[in-house]
This record gives structure tokens, sequence and C-alpha cells, in this order.
């Protein structure tokens, strides 16, 4: 018996007293507000019109573009602005190298060229680098999967351009560039664009801000599970 057919046995069990004239799809009065049962073996679902699972946003470019930006500062990540030409994401890379003082810089296979401004010691994690080697790199610069408005958030899926995990996970600043196009409303379509990379069996990273935890005495602490610092470059 699978897992399943364990839990659905146990509510029939459960429900094995239920008189029989009572229908299998109801909806009525309810201190609470009203269920709804639309399937004879599912549970009860409260219908509540405000917290409607929301799979598609209309959202512009433009408005999705915005909404990042906003949300993404919330978490403390330091946000800069650029078209989407390379020569224009080079300047806002090495603005970010410099405000950080970056001298070394790690950076994955398959990076957009140009993207990686002249004058700074690069490593290409191919083959892996150590880790004790990408701990003493200032920076790593990786592109993305894509973006979430509504969150925020940014996912990686270990395609090219982004690198395995630890390479954004060792080096104490991620430099990260999301191109406009890339981002999408919320969470639902999010992970309906991810169902390549999964069914590949590629990592998924979400970052909402630098790496924290208030776990320590519910005492903010920066860069225990990852990055410390996080530069988005948004580009378009």
């Amino acid at each position: 018996m699978s897992d399943r057919e364990l839990i659905l046995a146990r509510i029939r069990a459960a429900l094995a007293d239920v008189p029989g004239e009572e229908p299998s799809s109801w909806s009525g009065e309810d201190p609470e507000g009203p269920y709804i049962r639309e399937d004879p073996e599912a549970a009860y679902i409260r219908e509540d019109p405000e917290a409607a699972y929301i799979r598609e946003r209309r959202l512009t470019s433009g408005e999705a573009r915005e909404l990042f930006v906003e949300r993404c500062g919330e978490y403390r990540a330091s946000i800069v602005r650029c078209d989407g030409s390379a020569e224009a994401i080079s300047a806002a890379v090495e603005e970010a190298c410099a405000r950080h003082r970056v001298v070394t810089l790690a950076v994955p296979p398959g990076l957009e060229p140009g993207w990686a401004p002249d004058g700074l010691e690069l490593r290409l994690d191919e083959p892996a680098l150590p880790t004790d080697e990408l701990a003493g790199c200032d920076a790593v610069l990786t592109g993305c999967a894509l973006a979430i408005a509504l969150t925020g958030t940014i996912v990686l899926d270990a395609g090219p351009g982004q690198g395995r995990r630890a390479l954004t996970l060792v080096p104490d600043l991620h430099i990260c560039v999301v191109r406009a196009q890339q981002i999408v409303a919320g969470v639902p379509e999010a992970f309906g664009r991810l169902n390549a990379p999964v069914a590949e069996g590629r990592p998924i990273t979400l970052i909402s801000g630098p790496s924290a935890t208030s776990d320590i005495e519910l005492q903010r602490v920066e860069g225990v599970h990852g990055p410390r610092r996080l530069e988005v470059v948004v580009a378009g």
C-alpha cells in the first residue's frame, strides 16, 4: 500500500460514521465562512476569494521590473540599473566591484561575453575550483535563470552562466545580472518555467537578498549560509 492509499484509507475510516444522506459536494453556513468539497476523496477546502491561488498576474514588463527592484531592495540587496547592452552591464559590474574593492572575481562557464570588466583577476570555475580557492575570491559574477517580482527573488538553475551551487555560496559577494525579460510576476509562473531544469535533475537555488538568519539569539546575522553581500544588476 502506498502512502497515498494509506492516507485515503484512514480518511475513509474516519468518515465511516458520516450519514449516507449527507451530500458529497456541500457548501453552507459556517462561522468561519463557506467550504466547498469538490471531490469525494478530498478534504474540505475553504473557499476564500482573497486567498485564491493566482497563477498569472497581469503585469507589464516595466511593472514587473519596478516591483522586482523594490522588493529585492527591501532584502538589503544593492541594485544597479543599466540598459541591456554588454557594455552597460560590464560598466555596472565594474561599479559594483569598485565599491567592494574586488580584485579576484570568480566566473562560471558560459557567462555572457563582455560582462566581466577588464582589470580584474578572473578565475573560471572550469574545472571546478577547490573550496579554499573559491573562499579566496573577493566575489562571484553570474547570470540567473529568472527572477520573481512579487517576492524580489532571484532563481538559479545551474545553467550556463550560473554555475554550480557552491560557486554562488562560498564567496562573500555575489554579483548577479538579471535581465528585465527574465522577471516574472509571481512564484507559480516562475515554477512553471523550471520544468526542464528540474526534469534534468539540476539544483534550483532561490535567492532573496544576502544570506541571513535570526536563529542566533534572535539577532540578524548575515553570511551564515551564503554570501553576506548581494549586488543585483538589473539590465533593460
